[in-house]
């Protein structure tokens, strides 16, 4: 599966990279590209899945200008909506990243994923705790489009777990700023959620 990151940060690099050894061509799309990374328009052009790794204040302005070719692809959100100078959270209200990702993308298969999972994590060694993988919960309107990014999840060595529709986005997005308040107050990054549901 051809997928693309808009951004190439940790975050982006890291997951990146484990969907490239899960056998997937990846590609990176910056605003100012070098050595193999793409545009921002030509990353959104090549992903069959294309994954936003960038700043929460940036989403509007990027989508908007990059929604006619994104339409009927899938586009992963990733952001949290934090101040990038301390971390602290931007708190939505009745809203959330996710769901506002959605409005901007009418014609898009917008999941919400990933974003409750630091970089620290997204490596092959680090996504055990105590025998459980990290948890990458997904929310989508789109049950199909979920479906893929859960599995897309367990190839890259995680534990997929879908939540229900975009809505839910509100609660990893919560979920996410909780991780944050745990890692400034001492936690660390080398951290994640391992969600456990027992089936009788």
């Amino acid at each position: 599966m051809n997928i693309s990151f808009i951004g190439a940060g940790n975050v982006a690099s890291s997951l990146g990279n484990l969907f490239a050894n899960a056998g997937h061509n990846v590609k990176y799309g910056t605003q100012n590209p070098n050595d193999n990374q793409l545009s921002v328009s030509e990353a959104c052009a090549f992903g069959e899945v294309v994954c936003f790794a960038i700043p929460f204040a940036a989403m509007n302005e990027v989508l908007t200008a990059n929604k006619d070719s994104l339409n009927g692809k899938i586009v992963v959100d990733i952001t949290n909506s934090i101040n990038i100078a301390d971390w602290s959270p931007l708190f939505l209200g009745e809203d959330s990243g996710g769901e506002q990702t959605a409005r901007l993308l009418p014609d898009s298969k917008v999941v919400k994923a990933f974003n409750t999972i630091f970089a620290d994590v997204m490596k092959a060694d680090k996504q055990e705790f105590n025998g459980q993988k990290v948890t990458a919960f997904v929310a989508s309107d789109d049950t199909a489009s979920a479906e893929t990014i859960k599995n897309l999840a367990d190839e890259a060595g995680f534990n997929g777990f879908v939540v229900g529709g975009i809505k839910n986005a509100r609660h990893l997005e919560a979920i996410a700023h909780l991780n944050i308040a745990i890692a400034l107050g001492g936690g660390g990054t080398d951290a994640g959620f391992a969600y456990f549901q027992r089936k009788n």
